[in-house]
């Protein structure tokens, strides 16, 4: 969680190119990042891969009108409605795009190559069938909030106490490094989100990253197997919440369209 998942830059500059808040080649300027470059393949109607703004603009055609985010981990299909077939394919990659209105989703594959510093990255999205089906388990955005504040106060008497968050040098880089790119990218959403969905989204990304520098910190200061324990039963709920109140704020636009809000 230390990243955005590709997932998330796709839905949310779809629906911004959807809603006719960006450009095409904008949108896919944006998706892509620091990718190299990305294709979809498996799209009705087009025998190979094609390139993002073709892909965003057929899915539009064959009836999308809004994109959700899956963020699946095992036992918990976080966002997916199935089929079996689709879902294997998301929580493998752990990620997936759903279209609305659309009986579609797009599941990333990830290549990479090159020397580490200089790692050349294409993304391959493979276009599938979909069940038209509500996503599992996906929270409203005031929902989400409350469950990321709630898990966070229950979390931080244990996660202090075994100094799970880590400390010193590499944890204090981590930190400063995530709120310069914070401050130097306020768009943490594509145009047209709502402000308490970027609000969401931020905290939820803050969670991610602490608690990614407990996992990659070791045991940091527990030292008992109770404790150890301990450390893990603190952070799975925390981490389960943050990625609920990721898609959340994901597909808020999407639910709020559905709700006739926007």
């Amino acid at each position: 969680m230390l990243t955005e998942p590709r997932a998330g830059r796709l839905a949310a500059w779809g629906n911004a190119l959807i809603a006719g808040m960006v450009s095409p080649d904008d949108a896919a300027v944006a998706i892509v990042g620091d990718d190299a470059v990305h294709r979809v393949e498996g799209l009705p109607g087009e025998a190979g891969p094609v390139g993002l703004t073709l892909a965003l603009g057929r899915l539009r055609a064959l009836g999308a009108r809004g994109l959700r985010v899956a963020l699946p981990a095992p036992g918990h299909p976080l966002g997916l409605s199935g089929p079996p077939e689709f879902n294997a394919r998301a929580l493998e990659a752990e990620e997936a795009v759903i279209c609305h209105g659309a009986t579609l989703g797009l599941v990333p594959e990830v290549y990479e190559a090159g020397p580490e510093g200089d790692v050349h990255v294409e993304v391959v999205w493979h276009c599938l069938a979909v069940r038209e089906a509500p996503p599992a388990d996906v929270p409203s955005l005031g929902e989400a909030e409350r469950e990321l504040a709630e898990a966070l106060r229950d979390a931080t008497e244990v996660l202090t106490r075994l100094d799970v968050a880590g400390s010193g040098p590499v944890a204090e880089a981590a930190l400063a490094a995530y709120r310069a790119r914070a401050e130097r990218g306020r768009e943490v959403l594509a145009p047209g989100y709502p402000s308490r969905a970027v609000r969401v989204l931020e905290m939820a990304q803050r969670v991610g990253m602490l608690i990614s520098l407990a996992y990659e910190n070791g045991h940091g200061g527990a030292v008992s197997a109770a404790e150890m324990a301990a450390r893990g039963e603190a952070l799975r709920p925390v981490e389960r919440t943050a990625r609920r109140a990721q898609v959340a704020a994901y597909n808020s636009v999407v639910e709020e369209r559905e709700r006739g809000v926007r």
